[in-house]
């Protein structure tokens, strides 16, 4: 090996003076085909020169039959890690092909070409590519023009593999090396390759890119200034740092070779603004470029040293230090550029040139000091009239950053200048500058506080009043509420909620006010609440209720919402019907579309709102409608049962507020009681068994609330959910709340039932036997309610017949003849006569039952029937039974017959009272009310009572028989206090109602006297019942006319007494509401 470098070095130290002949190629080749395959890179590259200059001495058909064992060595040299023997080997392949023509290397291109896209190594690539390069060379230019647009297309490409573009790419680093200045038309169509590859994501390929510009640069810098230069200069700007990075190095080197410089030395000093620069290069920089290109050239540089990447800083001060001599007075020739760049940088919808911008900026003030503000600020002042958005917008980030870096003093210094510049933007037409303006007013506002407000929002608002400039005025209010709300909105609240009171702008600046909007609620819902009074009923009712929802939605915080409805609740209290319907109207409108959660505030709200369902005023009817549907629609099962309890004490309080009366809130057409049903329903399905009670009672309320028309639609809603629950094993507390409801529902609706009427007969027979008998007594009273529907009743009252003679449990047995008595009432004339025959006998055979409830139950049912009987029948019941002779019979039995007798004269009065019958019956009633049987006593006075009032209301009061009055002395005056008390209340009951006619003083004055005595009976109910009886009789409650005429016939002892007992308890009693109470004893309670 020693000798093959032995012998190569002396080859090439040798001057050959003629050509090699064939003879002594011999020699030689073999000693070259062994230096290929030396390990020493010395040795192969000597191999390589001898072989590149071989063929200058050799002739070519002498040297060909070589080529197949050398080629291989000089391929392989070409891919050597040594770039100077891939040098020397490409050099030695551009010279074979020069020298032997390209026809001699058939495969060498295609290998080469392939070498260049090798994913193998950067080596082999760039070993290819110098390879091509040389052999391109020694091909000619012909070949460079045909080969360069597939070279530049295929750098150019995306698509493809980065180590192919790669490859490519390295030609341009090669081919101005082996072409020169021939290679100059293609710099302008590679640099956009280069450029491209310079922000691509793999680093080799960048450094490829950099290096191929760097020598375009070195080698035609002029083309590079017209070709080159515009590219760097929009790299210094673009978005990827990268291409920034690259972009000021490449600058670096131009600037370096126009200045003359080399660039390589080091610009790490003690101080950034130390500069290496000469006035000598600068004056060439100028020469080259031009002032204009210069200065963007130094303004992108000089941005460069804010970057936010830390090479980019690096590389662009290093590169400012070299070519600029003096940076203050650099700065002050290019400020104009570099402001212009700035703005658009400041206004760029990428946020490192934002950045970027700003710092500089600030680097700018801090370098310059504030002195230069006077230079800055016209600057500015005109950027705000370029018809550039961007540049608008930056001018607003630029003051911003400005005001940051600079003395408050210095700011005040140019408030005159500022100001206007602020107040402008915040009415830009473009929002992104306005919204910029808030920024820099919030910058304005850190600086010199109050000041701002005072100089720039009275402007503001005043520029709301011009058509032209009022939509950009109040997104500026909007941009500068967003940023600065907490001080803005103390000093526009009280001057938006004077009268006239300005809701759209409110509204406007409601969505971005946030949680400061709380602070000021006390005074902005008064005064939405009398702006929406006032245009109610008027064409801007519906835009004015937009802007006050708009305010009071973008209320988000919890304090916020307490204040709302608190507020809006207490404004619905109030006399002022116009705020009534202005707040119940936001609150609908609130509650529709508010997402937040109200659930601690929702027992209070349906408690308000409740209230107002009886408003006089149609349209606070419809709105609290509304507004208690949109909260109970949302609420979970879980809420509507936690609001029962709650919702029923506001039922009663409404029921309280209308005395009987219909609530209106519940009668609204095509409403009804929706708004509420789904909670009571949801109570009664699945609720505990108290909340099933409290639903259900809830629920009769709401009926007796609301008229018929009104609950048909809801029916089947009602009604199932009692069914099914009155079908399982609850309390019987559950389930006479149920019935009660059923029966109030029945009551009220009656024939819209028709379709459960299956349902109801069997739930209702069916508790008939139920072990409770609050639950039976309540079933008889719904059985009694149905039957008025019902069409076919024989069934019903066959099967209650044989249930009340099978029955063994006496309880069950006189709740059963409770119902039947109800039903008689109710049905008595559609049952079939050979089935009322069955029945009357059933019932006359139990008017002497040994139990008593039996009795006077069996007794109810005989009185009820006879008003439905025939006349043969009636004849019949009456003289053989009712009327006939008690001489001998029982007692009991005559006690049956005598309570039969009352409800006969009770229900059938005009058959009983009929010529055929009266004076009987007149007997029969005084014969048991003079009976020594208490019970027989009292039910005769009963008789006589209901006898009475027939008479009263038939005839008049002179058709009343005076025995019945003498006897109704007697018994005030009998010594049984239970007599007396009975023959009080009956009498009480007989005069209470006003169509009742009013006796005669003669008629009344005994029975007054004997009531006065007893206002001092030793009994205390007895007392108590003759002073209401006494209330009663002189009809006290339609005012004090009968008591005088009474007073004028009485003597002066019960005058006396009359007097002390109506101050003593009369006066008192009258002003409160009369009983309801029934005197039917035969009905079980």
């Amino acid at each position: 090996m020693e000798a093959t470098h032995h012998c190569l070095q002396t080859l090439l130290d040798t001057k050959f003076v003629h050509f090699i002949d064939a003879p002594s190629l011999a020699l030689i080749m073999p000693i070259v085909q062994r230096a290929f395959q030396d390990r020493s890179t010395d040795t192969r590259k000597m191999a390589a020169q001898i072989i590149g200059n071989m063929y200058s001495l050799t002739d070519q058909k002498d040297l060909s039959p070589y080529l197949p064992s050398v080629i291989p060595g000089l391929k392989a040299s070409l891919l050597d890690p040594v770039p100077e023997v891939r040098t020397v080997s490409a050099k030695a392949l551009g010279a074979m092909v020069k020298g032997m023509g390209e026809s001699s290397f058939d495969d060498l291109l295609p290998w080469l070409m392939e070498t260049l896209a090798s994913e193998q190594s950067s080596v082999d690539r760039s070993g290819a590519a110098q390879g091509l390069a040389e052999v391109m060379a020694a091909l000619g230019v012909e070949k460079l023009d045909k080969l360069m647009p597939d070279v530049v297309q295929t750098a150019s490409k995306v698509d493809i593999a980065s180590h192919v573009r790669d490859g490519y790419i390295m030609m341009f680093i090669y081919l101005p090396l082996t072409f020169g200045e021939k290679f100059t038309p293609y710099v302008g169509p590679i640099i956009p390759c280069i450029l491209k590859a310079l922000a691509d994501e793999n680093e080799y390929v960048r450094d490829t890119a950099l290096r191929a510009g760097q020598r375009i640069i070195s080698m035609y810098a002029e083309t590079a200034i017209a070709l080159l230069l515009p590219e760097l200069e929009q790299g210094l700007f673009d978005d990827l740092w990268r291409i920034r990075f690259s972009s000021v190095q490449l600058l670096g080197d131009l600037l370096f070779h126009i200045s003359g410089v080399t660039g390589k030395m080091t610009t790490e000093t003690a101080s950034e603004d130390d500069n290496f620069g000469t006035a000598q290069s600068t004056k060439a920089i100028i020469g080259a470029l031009g002032a204009e290109r210069r200065n963007r050239v130094l303004s992108g540089l000089y941005m460069g040293r804010s970057d936010i990447q830390l090479v980019v800083r690096q590389a662009s001060l290093h590169v400012w230090k070299i070519v600029v001599s003096n940076t203050p007075r650099t700065l002050r020739e290019i400020l104009p550029t570099l402001f212009t760049l700035l703005l658009g940088f400041l206004a760029s919808t990428c946020p490192d040139k934002r950045t970027i911008a700003a710092r500089t900026l600030g680097d700018l003030v801090k370098k310059l000091g504030e002195k230069i503000l006077p230079e800055i600020i016209p600057i500015l002042e005109e950027g705000l009239r370029s018809d550039k958005s961007d540049e608008r917008q930056g001018v607003c980030i630029g003051l911003s950053e400005i005001m940051k870096s600079t003395s408050k003093d210095a700011v005040l210094v140019f408030s005159e200048s500022l100001v206007p510049t602020v107040r402008k933007a915040l009415c830009d037409p473009l929002e992104e500058v306005r919204e910029a303006a808030a920024k820099t007013f919030e910058q304005l506002h850190a600086t010199i506080g109050h000041q701002a407000l005072d100089d720039i929002l009275p402007t503001l608002l005043k520029q709301l009043e011009n058509e032209e400039t009022s939509e950009f005025a109040l997104d500026g209010l909007k941009q500068v509420m967003a940023v600065k709300s907490r001080s803005v909105l103390p000093y526009l609240v009280p001057k938006l909620t004077a009268p006239p009171v300005n809701t759209r702008v409110l509204a406007f600046l409601s969505a971005v006010a946030g949680d400061a909007l709380t602070r000021h609620l006390g005074v902005i819902l008064p005064a939405l609440l009398s702006s929406l009074k006032d245009k109610l009923g008027s064409e801007e009712c519906l835009q004015e209720l937009s802007n006050c929802q708009t305010v009071i939605l973008s209320v988000e915080d919890e304090v916020g919402q307490r204040i709302i409805i608190e507020d809006l609740l207490e404004a619905t209290r109030g006399a002022d019907a116009g705020l009534r319907q202005a707040s119940v109207t936001i609150l609908n409108g609130y509650f529709s579309r508010t997402r937040l959660d109200y659930s601690a505030h929702t027992r209070m709200l349906l408690s308000g709102l409740m209230r107002l369902l009886n408003d006089p005023n149609p349209e606070v009817l419809s709105q609290s409608w509304d507004t208690i549907n949109s909260i109970t629609k949302k609420l979970d099962a879980g809420s509507q049962l936690s609001l029962i309890d709650d919702l029923h004490r506001d039922i009663r309080s409404a029921a309280a507020e209308v005395r009987g009366q219909h609530l209106p809130g519940f009668c609204l057409p095509k409403k009804g009681v929706t708004c509420i049903l789904p909670v009571l329903r949801e109570g009664v399905l699945t609720g505990s068994p108290e909340q099933k009670e409290e639903a259900a009672r809830a629920l009769g309320g709401v009926i007796k609330l609301t008229s018929a028309e009104a609950l048909r639609p809801s029916v089947v809603n009602i009604t199932g959910p009692l069914i099914r629950i009155l079908g399982d094993r609850f309390s019987w507390s559950v389930k006479t709340a149920l019935l009660d409801t059923l029966t109030l529902l029945l009551a009220k609706v009656g024939i819209a039932l028709k379709p459960f009427l299956p349902q109801l007969q069997t739930t209702f027979l069916k508790a008939l036997q139920d072990s409770s008998r609050a639950v039976r007594l309540r079933a008889a009273e719904s059985l009694g309610q149905l039957v008025s529907i019902h069409t076919k009743v024989d069934p019903l009252f066959t099967e209650q017949l044989s249930a009340i003679r099978s029955a063994e449990d006496s309880g069950v047995r006189e709740t059963m003849l409770q119902a039947l008595r109800f039903v008689i009432q109710g049905a008595g004339a559609k049952v079939d006569p050979t089935i009322r025959k069955n029945i009357t006998t059933t019932l006359l055979g139990m008017l002497g039952h040994d139990e008593d409830a039996t009795r006077m139950a069996s007794a109810g049912c005989v009185g009820e029937l006879c008003a439905f009987l025939s006349e043969e029948e009636l004849k019949n019941v009456l003289q053989q039974h009712v009327l006939a002779d008690v001489s001998g019979v029982d007692w009991m039995v005559r006690h049956g017959r005598s309570l039969a007798l009352a409800i006969a004269v009770k229900s059938a009065p005009d058959q009983l009272c009929s010529e055929e019958y009266s004076s009987s019956v007149l007997e029969a009633v005084l014969s048991s009310a003079t009976a020594d049987r208490i019970p027989i006593a009292c039910s005769g006075i009963r008789a006589m009572g209901y006898l009475m009032r027939h008479q009263l209301r038939s005839g008049g009061p002179e058709s009343i028989s005076p025995r019945i009055i003498t006897q109704f002395i007697k018994s005030l005056q009998n010594q049984s206090s239970d007599i007396r008390l009975v023959t009080e209340r009956v009498l009480w009951w007989v005069c209470k109602e006003a169509e009742t006619p009013a006796l005669e003083p003669s008629l009344v004055k005994p029975l007054i006297k004997a009531l006065l005595d007893n206002t001092k009976d030793k009994n205390t109910s007895v007392r108590a019942q003759s002073e209401h009886t006494l209330v009663s009789l002189l009809r006290l409650r339609q005012g004090e006319d009968g008591m005088q005429s009474i007073s004028a016939i009485l003597d002066s002892a019960s005058n006396e007494l009359l007097s002390e007992c109506y101050r003593r308890s009369l006066k008192k009693i009258s002003s409160l509401p009369d009983s309801n109470e029934e005197i039917d004893d035969t009905i079980l309670t």
